[in-house]
């Protein structure tokens, strides 16, 4: 069974913890997920499985992809990804996935399109320093030389200037899972995900694994102590021979 869901972000909330702390959390709705297909090493290449996620209606659904799912058996979806799967990993035509397939502590990744903020200029989506903002100074946030030196005739390539910003593929790693609700289907990750509320997200094990813990500091005043070596017994002197 693949360590990976479909769901989508429903908006993010609180979670109280048992020490009486406050965490931000975001609530996904994850799966039910469908394996549609199962690509395998000596018809395709490589190991995977596709998922699908959240029905549509046939009205808005090809025919070409009426028959991709007839071949699962299953009703059309709207949400469909590629999930790559481990040597040991068997997966058939047709099954099932659920939210727990994760267990509460574990960190995943989450993939999804973050929010497209349009058009917009250097200072806002490359964060430039901007120019002088008093004196008589009448360019504070607009781009100045594009290019110096010898190559004057042309401008380097992948240059930051103004341009499109967001609406681009986002992976936060690293998020804890505070809490599974099998019944409702429902995911809720320690932190923020990509995208508006409604966003269809991918979410895979985590392939950092869990973070480090830090060591607190030493309260002020206080110096560690440090092991020393044991002192070396001497050895007894030579009498000098007569």
């Amino acid at each position: 069974m693949p360590k990976a869901i479909l769901g989508k972000k429903i908006g993010m909330s609180q979670y109280f913890t048992e020490t009486g702390d406050v965490v931000c959390v975001t609530i996904i709705e994850a799966g039910p997920c469908l394996a549609l297909q199962v690509k395998t090493p000596e018809k395709d290449g490589y190991s995977a499985v596709q998922l699908g996620f959240d029905k549509k209606s046939l009205k808005c659904t090809t025919k070409p992809a009426l028959g991709h799912f007839k071949k699962a058996n299953t009703e059309p979806l709207r949400f469909i990804k590629e999930v790559e799967l481990e040597k040991d990993e068997e997966v058939k035509q047709g099954q099932q996935f659920l939210v727990d397939v994760f267990k509460q502590g574990e960190y995943v990744d989450v993939s999804g399109i973050s929010i497209g903020k349009g058009f917009q200029g250097g200072v806002k989506r490359w964060h430039w320093k901007g120019g002088p903002r008093s004196h008589g100074s009448m360019s504070h946030r607009r781009i100045g030389s594009i290019q110096s030196g010898p190559r004057l005739t042309k401008v380097t390539p992948g240059h930051h200037m103004a341009g499109h910003m967001g609406h681009v593929k986002v992976t936060v790693q690293n998020l804890e899972v505070v809490e599974i609700d099998k019944d409702k289907n429902i995911l809720a990750l320690k932190g923020a995900v990509p995208g508006p509320d409604g966003n269809y997200l991918v979410i895979r094990k985590s392939i950092k694994g869990k973070k480090k813990s830090i060591q607190k500091a030493a309260p002020a005043g206080e110096k560690k102590q440090e092991k020393k070596a044991p002192k070396k017994e001497a050895k007894p002197k030579k009498e000098a021979k007569k």
